[in-house]
């Protein structure tokens, strides 16, 4: 990826859409050129040059400090998931020798297969950042039924949301959301891993084969994915309202736990209880019946 590229089009979609009185200053005249804050107006808000912003502007974040990248955080009015995405952005852009590579796993150690194995009444599953399904509990394999009905492995729950539309669009309730997440969480995923070939593959398959998935990313919008409701319609128990909680694994860098519950007695809670009784009942047929994680 041109990480050059990148930085010159994320502040600039952060810039344009900012107006003067949003930031609290005075908008003089009427003509303005660019529908958001000018370069100029930026450089001032963060506390640098016009020169030196607009040097970082066309992509040269090598070098900024801490300081001059929290203030341009600040003039940009950045949210968690900006701010992130524009320090991985700032450290990428260093000297070769000081950028940190680091390789997205596409394997799980056999203990984390375990604890999934443990966690019996609620689905879960581990991803790495290119959204790879990795290992799945009885449950979740369940669950993702849809999603692993695609032969290829591993599974990819992008990959299925954007190459796979009607399956998606009739699994993913709120499946527009889902669509503009899963490209802001890869967008994200880009800025901490540039150089990830499989995720560049990934995202050029994505964009040459979706038209949805080239709006999404041009948005440059990055998301965290921490904790939410997932909305689905599961072809045999039907909608399920979910509660999910996403945690990276500090012992397995880039790899993330994801875990679905719902509240006792309620209908998604009963839902659940009803996909744990035919998955236990899918699991005893021959293998070749069975969609799986592996």
């Amino acid at each position: 990826m041109d990480l050059r590229n990148e930085i010159r089009d994320f502040l600039s979609s952060r810039r344009a859409r900012i107006t003067p009185e949003q930031a609290g200053l005075p908008a003089y005249g009427g003509n303005r050129r660019v529908t958001g804050l000018r370069r100029e107006e930026v450089a001032m808000l963060a506390g640098v040059s016009v020169d030196y912003y607009v040097r970082m502007e066309r992509g040269s974040l090598a070098g900024a400090s801490d300081g001059v990248l929290d203030g341009l955080a600040a003039a940009l009015q950045l949210d968690e998931a900006e701010r992130d995405h524009l320090f991985h952005l700032a450290r990428e852009s260093g000297p070769q020798p000081a950028r940190r590579r680091r390789r997205t796993s596409a394997t799980v150690r056999p203990a984390l297969q375990q604890v999934l194995d443990a966690m019996t009444h609620g689905p879960a599953w581990i991803r790495n950042g290119r959204h790879d399904v990795l290992a799945m509990n009885q449950l979740a394999r369940a669950l993702y039924s849809p999603v692993l009905a695609d032969p290829r492995r591993p599974a990819n729950t992008s990959r299925f949301v954007y190459l796979n539309p009607a399956a998606a669009e009739e699994f993913f309730v709120d499946y527009d959301k889902v669509t503009r997440d899963a490209a802001a969480m890869l967008r994200l995923e880009a800025g901490r891993n540039p150089h990830d070939e499989e995720l560049i593959a990934l995202i050029g398959e994505m964009s040459t084969r979706s038209e949805l998935f080239r709006k999404r990313w041009a948005s440059q919008d990055v998301h965290l994915h921490r904790s939410g409701r997932k909305r689905l319609r599961h072809p045999v128990v039907g909608q399920l309202d979910l509660d999910f909680e996403s945690m990276e694994l500090p012992g397995d860098p880039g790899l993330h736990l994801n875990v679905y519950t719902a509240p006792v007695g309620s209908p998604t809670a009963d839902g659940l209880a009803l996909l744990a009784s035919w998955a236990a009942s899918q699991e005893s047929l021959p293998s070749e019946k069975l969609p799986t994680s592996s």
